[in-house]
């Protein structure tokens, strides 16, 4: 049985002083890195490890997972020391894709906001596949008992 959603689809962090800017204000490119960060968490919280849907060199796997569309939108200044909540909500899009939406929230208040679109490759074909079954399974729980926005 799969953990509480709860568990793998919100997710918390700190601003570190590494991701802000000279201005002191979070450096804009961060917020799609949380975002990546954030899916490849929830998905080994739910229990996939990442070579079961990541190639790599020593093991490469037959589908690749590109992501092929991303957004982030900034709704709120965050700076160093700022408590993040950040809200998964894993949607599928057909049998080879999926969106990820991202909430991010400071001590209750919307700051940010992002997606990520994925898709399904062969490796060796670059074509597009159907998505891994752990992915499907990932996918299919998190329709069942996903967490709210923050």
């Amino acid at each position: 049985m799969a953990p509480d959603p709860s568990s793998w689809l919100l997710l918390c962090r700190t601003v570190r002083f590494g991701d802000t800017d000279a201005a002191g204000v979070l450096h804009a490119p961060r917020l799609l890195s949380w975002c990546h960060e954030a899916y490849e968490e929830s998905l080994e919280r739910y229990g996939i490890g990442a070579a079961e849907v990541f190639p790599t060199p020593d093991h490469p796997l037959a589908v690749a997972l590109p992501i092929v569309h991303c957004r982030a939108d900034y709704l709120k200044p965050l700076v160093c020391g700022d408590p993040l909540a950040i809200a998964l909500e894993p949607r599928r899009l057909d049998p080879g894709g999926f969106e990820v939406g991202y909430s991010f929230s400071c001590n209750g208040t919307a700051v940010a906001r992002g997606l990520t679109c994925h898709v399904a490759i062969e490796t060796a074909s670059r074509r597009r596949c159907r998505l891994p079954e752990p992915l499907n399974r990932w996918l299919e729980a998190s329709s069942l008992g996903g967490v709210q926005p923050l």
